[in-house]
């Protein structure tokens, strides 16, 4: 699975949005997706475009650590403990809505 980068350029009401306002929400949605164990990864990407390990990759990118720290903050435990918990082997329908679900996000 690969996570895109969603930056885009140019002002808008994302962009004006207080820092703590922002990081509260952000921290609200990791919590719940911390305990939301049940939606698995691949769902989220077949949904959404993303999961849980993107939001750790893009902590990863945004505070300058290796890729393993900012999932783990995302999991609230090491991604192998995770993986070992919660993870179930996708089926071929969920990986064709995946890839079908990252066409549209937007490529760096």
């Amino acid at each position: 699975m690969s996570c895109s980068d969603d930056r885009t350029s140019g002002d808008d009401a994302l962009d004006s949005l207080d820092d703590a306002v922002a990081a509260a929400a952000f921290r609200r949605l990791v919590r719940l997706l911390q305990h939301r164990s049940d939606a698995a990864n691949i769902d989220l990407m077949g949904l959404a475009g993303f999961c849980r390990n993107c939001l750790g990759d893009w902590i990863a990118e945004a505070g300058a650590m290796d890729k393993e720290a900012g999932r783990a903050i995302v999991h609230g435990m090491p991604t192998d403990d995770w993986k070992a918990r919660f993870h179930v082997a996708a089926t071929a329908e969920q990986l064709a809505r995946m890839e079908e679900s990252m066409k549209k996000n937007p490529h760096r």
